[in-house]
């Protein structure tokens, strides 16, 4: 078998080769080691290299983790704590960094491989790393207990609903359902809470689109991959070291209506594109969609109302726009403590004598897989049916 090769070995050889400016290969590592009066077969050669390698162009010792298929989200709380999440709820893992100096290295040259800037003026950066992969770092001494690192990984495939009604995330009678406000064309929006799956949904169901239809997908980072024929992405950029050239959510929602789009789906709603995307889907882009962030379905017109009004709309506009515009919820909920992702309810929004948008509740799912109807389900029936 291998022997282990040190941690100070290999920071050792690192020093080295960065002194001299040469690239960790196998023989430049093998020369380095030499250097330090250190004798390996080639097994060894080959596992400082890949350290190096690691360590000076990938994600260091996360790069196994990030390698794993099921893995969505690696969490670093300072060198001594790496999380990762695989669907079913945080695991601490036994991968550790050699001191909070390593963890900051590492979070620097992610943030500089996306063009940001993180030091002690600026101890903070949130960016989309190459491969949509999401990056947040806060240093010390913001974060009082070392550097800390969150990665999110973009999905690695799209689930068909077979694979989400195997996965626990559907129930099957929620199929014919969720199949026929796709086909009629509903506007709706997927929510809940942060890793609820609200992507892995919605590109879900945008798989069921019509291939003679033209989707445009608005999104901060490319997330949704619909099976589709016709689908064209637009993605924001931030702005460069200057402060210069962002283009955000809301431009690229006016540039999208240009296009063409028989469907508009902005990939999270949570600022002030909502005014453009409910202008959007007032004015005949049927079908839209979106994700949003909300605790339950019954908060999801009071949050519109709060990134609405943030926008200058008036809370009256802001419902009367919202109840001609959307027709649907669809609401994620995450169980404890296992961790499963799944629908909890479908809910209509509709316009209440008081002239503000309620979620009326159509169907709802508990975590034993039993079906309820509610009182919104006649009606939401009747649209997806016209």
């Amino acid at each position: 078998m291998t022997s282990a090769v040190s941690p100070e070995l290999v920071e050792a050889v690192r020093v080295r080769l960065a002194r001299t400016g040469a690239e960790p290969s196998a023989a430049q590592v093998a020369v380095a080691l030499r250097a330090e009066k250190s004798v390996y077969g080639d097994a060894e050669i080959l596992a400082v290299a890949r350290a190096l390698c690691a360590d000076l162009i990938g994600a260091g010792p996360l790069e196994p983790l990030l390698a794993r298929p099921e893995v969505t989200d690696v969490l670093v709380n300072g060198p001594r704590e790496v999380w990762i999440d695989e669907g079913g709820g945080l695991r601490r893992t036994s991968v550790a960094f050699a001191d909070d100096g390593a963890v900051r290295r590492l979070a620097q040259r992610l943030a500089a491989a996306a063009g940001r800037r993180l030091d002690d003026a600026c101890p903070h950066v949130d960016a989309r790393l190459a491969g949509g992969v999401r990056l947040h770092a806060v240093l010390p001494p913001v974060a009082s207990g070392g550097t800390c690192i969150s990665l999110r990984l973009p999905p690695r495939r799209t689930f068909t609903l077979s694979d989400l009604v195997a996965a626990g995330t559907i129930t099957p009678p929620a199929i014919p359902v969720l199949s026929a406000m796709v086909t009629a064309r509903l506007a709706f929006l997927v929510t809940g809470g942060t890793g609820t799956g609200k992507t892995t949904l919605l590109s879900g169901l945008l798989s069921l689109a019509d291939p003679g239809e033209r989707l445009l997908l608005v999104e901060d980072s490319a997330e949704l991959r619909p099976v589709h024929p016709h689908v064209v992405r637009l993605e924001t950029r931030p702005a460069n070291l200057e402060g210069a050239g962002g283009v955000g959510l809301r431009d690229l929602v006016r540039q999208a209506l240009r296009m063409r789009p028989d469907r508009l789906v902005v990939g999270e709603v949570r600022g002030a594109e909502v005014v453009d995307l409910l202008a959007a889907l007032n004015t005949g882009h049927e079908g839209g969609c979106g994700t949003l962030h909300a605790n339950t379905a019954a908060d999801v017109p009071p949050r519109i109302e709060a990134l609405g009004c943030a926008a200058g709309l008036s809370r009256e506009a802001v419902h009367s726009q919202l109840a001609a515009a959307l027709d649907a919820v669809i609401h994620l909920t995450r169980d404890r403590p296992d961790g499963r992702r799944r629908i909890a309810e479908i809910c209509l929004l509709t316009r209440t004598p008081t002239g503000l948008v309620e979620s009326i509740p159509a169907l709802a799912f508990d975590a034993d897989g039993h079906t309820h109807v509610g009182p919104g389900h006649e009606a939401l029936a009747r649209r997806a049916l016209t």
